[in-house]
């Protein structure tokens, strides 16, 4: 029976096709959001950069405070009605973002009230969505799906990003923040019309909930070190990408519209390399994802040397590529791995950890390019990436976890080792 799913398109699939239109039409609009949110709050009367900062620090927060209690509630009610109700959340927050900024009368602390109801909403969803997937999509469908969801994804933070400029200039950024809040009630809408079937649970208090979700992340040696590896890889990638890099972009390669051209090769791999994951095959999945992320390091070694455009921009592509292969395999084997009941705090936690030092890279990269340099700054985010990496190819099953192994005992269902034996067919 799951052989005979394995084989239906998944555009075929009902279920698919709704989480996949729910969740291209609301990235469509964060694309619209991400632009029109910093010129909405530098337009309004008084405004500056520090405001700017506070807002956008009041929407953070709370995706790194909260995503630890998002995956407790979304592994014990509907993960969609979950996602729905943070959709619908979201889309309250922005359109009082928008009535704000149309109005003109902006409030310092009811703007960053809205900023850190849109970061909850955040953080109730990305754990709820990570848990749902293995629900609507049969095993062995797992790897195509994600990478099918991530093409859509990227292909529609790209096309929001590109036309945000646009749309700001023609109708006002509080209209474009409006266009979020309807994005995310059309989504609110596809997504309450998934039929999943919720299983029963005992009860436990929200402690317990949290202590098994901790140890059923901590059990897996390949699960916690490379999420120790990525909170590495992400601090020294935010600090290329918010600081660094534009910083190199001003000095050295001519400015803004160089640095778009970097940010948008990067943007076109991830499309490229979630279409090549959905359909790669791979024994080794941790391994080959692991391996895929050393391709970061070489854009940020270009742009310390202060290369040509054009090759720091091919190095991006090919960055983004690897970065979407991992991704896949990543998403793809904690769906396989770990319990259903447990994803979605499995994922809090991988969430939790990956963006543990997010924030210290954006504080320490302005200060150490002063410091040594932003050329130095680069290299030494490079050798820290690769460090990272190497260290985590250091652990045997990060090197071994192979797809269709029997999992250690005590860490997956015989379900799931059933669903296991099923994937040995070609996805897709």
């Amino acid at each position: 029976m799951t052989a005979s799913l394995d084989r239906v398109p998944l555009w075929r699939d009902r279920q698919f096709v709704l989480l996949f239109s729910a969740r291209v039409i609301s990235v469509l609009g964060n694309g619209f959001a991400r632009v029109a949110l910093a010129f909405a709050v530098l337009a309004l009367p008084g405004a500056g950069p520090g405001r700017l900062s506070l807002v956008l620090a009041c929407q953070a927060a709370p995706q790194l405070l909260f995503i630890l209690v998002g995956g407790v509630i979304a592994d014990r009610m509907s993960r969609s009605k979950l996602m729905a109700v943070a959709d619908v959340l979201g889309a309250g927050a922005y359109a009082g973002l928008a009535a704000m900024v149309l109005t003109g009368h902006a409030p310092l602390p009811a703007m960053c009230l809205l900023a850190v109801t849109a970061g909850t909403a955040t953080a109730m969803f990305a754990p709820a969505m990570d848990g749902l997937v293995p629900l609507i999509v049969p095993s062995g469908q797992l790897q195509r799906a994600n990478g099918l969801m991530r093409v859509g994804i990227n292909s529609s933070l790209l096309l929001g990003l590109a036309s945000s400029g646009v749309t700001v200039a023609l109708v006002g950024a509080g209209w474009a923040l409006a266009l979020n809040a309807a994005s995310f009630v059309v989504s609110a809408a596809l997504t309450v019309r998934l039929r999943v079937v919720s299983r029963p649970r005992e009860k436990a208090s929200g402690w317990a909930d949290l202590r098994e979700g901790w140890r059923e992340f901590s059990s897996r040696q390949w699960l916690w070190v490379v999420v120790a590896q990525y909170a590495v890889v992400v601090a020294v990638l935010n600090a290329n990408v918010g600081v660094l890099g534009p910083l190199t972009a001003e000095q050295h390669l001519g400015g803004a519209r160089a640095w778009s051209v970097i940010v948008a090769a990067q943007a076109v791999g991830t499309i490229a390399g979630a279409g090549l994951a959905a359909r790669v095959r791979v024994r080794r999945p941790i391994l080959v994802a692991v391996l895929c992320t050393f391709p970061a390091a070489l854009p940020l070694a270009l742009l310390s040397a202060s290369a040509p455009v054009w090759l720091i921009a091919a190095a991006m592509f090919g960055a983004g590529v690897a970065s979407d292969v991992f991704g896949v395999l990543w998403t793809t084997t904690m769906q396989r791995e770990v319990p259903e009941e447990a994803l979605s705090r499995v994922s809090s936690y991988d969430w939790f950890g990956s963006l543990a030092l997010a924030p210290l890279g954006l504080l320490a990269a302005g200060p150490v390019a002063g410091a040594v340099g932003t050329g130095t700054a680069l290299a030494g985010c490079a050798a820290l990436l690769v460090l990272a990496t190497t260290a985590a190819l250091l652990s045997p099953q990060v090197r071994g976890l192979s797809h269709g192994a029997e999992a250690p005992s005590g860490t997956a269902s015989p379900a799931k080792a059933a669903e296991y034996q099923a994937d040995e067919a070609p996805a897709g």
